[in-house]
């Protein structure tokens, strides 16, 4: 390929990092509201969390661009550029994903744990703060990655928006050169890359927060007294 047709391709990796990273970052909120509302007392935010969930889980993420970007425009009279609203449909769509890793890694906290806050008059926020994330969190990570790679998978759906990332600046190459298996292999090996990074940040993320879960805290060395008198110097 020349440098113009690779300049292309660099162009499209970028915006895949940006929408890969703006729609983890919605994913990521929306994941811990949600999953946190299906834990709570009130079965009035439950039953919406789980009505949130339900929907944007059991519908297309494909469909869900086309409604943002092309059908509630003319209902509503605005129009969102084609990165927010690839943000908006696919953030919704994986956090409701995410959001059943975070309610399973609560659910999974020993309820010794939960009873014992309790008992110390911890609010129920108090609880969930000191008590339940941070032994549920690093339980998050894995599946989190999992999601993670499928999020990047599916920023590729974008690209029936006309949006310029890594799979539509791909496609161009291919209508410019009609070599379809050159370039697709090499648009196979850039997702695959950057799969693999994401893979070890997520990895040392897991490492780091795991590094200090059920281990007591280290006792310093009690200083010996030595009697005066007793000839020790």
């Amino acid at each position: 390929m020349t440098s113009g047709l690779w300049e292309l391709v660099l162009q499209g990796v970028w915006v895949t990092i940006q929408l890969l990273f703006f729609s983890t970052l919605l994913a990521t909120a929306v994941s811990f509201v949600a999953g946190i509302a299906r834990t709570h007392r009130l079965w009035v935010v439950r039953f919406l969390a789980g009505v949130y969930t339900e929907v944007f889980r059991g519908t297309s993420a494909l469909v869900m661009i086309f409604w943002v970007f092309f059908v509630l425009p003319p209902a509503f009279g605005w129009q969102l550029v084609p990165m927010w609203a690839g943000t908006l449909a696919l953030g919704l769509t994986y956090g409701a994903y995410g959001s059943e890793i975070v309610r399973g890694s609560l659910a999974a906290v020993d309820p010794a744990q939960r009873e014992g806050g309790i008992a110390l008059s911890f609010t129920p926020w108090q609880r969930m703060k000191l008590i339940m994330l941070p032994q549920a969190v690093p339980e998050m990570i894995p599946p989190f990655s999992n999601l993670l790679i499928e999020l990047l998978k599916g920023t590729a759906l974008v690209s029936i928006m006309g949006m310029g990332d890594l799979a539509f600046s791909g496609n161009l190459v291919r209508l410019a050169l009609q070599e379809s298996a050159e370039i697709y292999t090499y648009i196979l090996l850039i997702y695959f890359v950057i799969a693999f990074l994401l893979t070890r940040v997520m990895r040392g993320l897991e490492k780091k927060l795991k590094a200090g879960v059920g281990k007591a805290p280290k006792k310093k060395a009690a200083a010996v007294r030595v009697p005066e008198g007793s000839g020790v110097s």
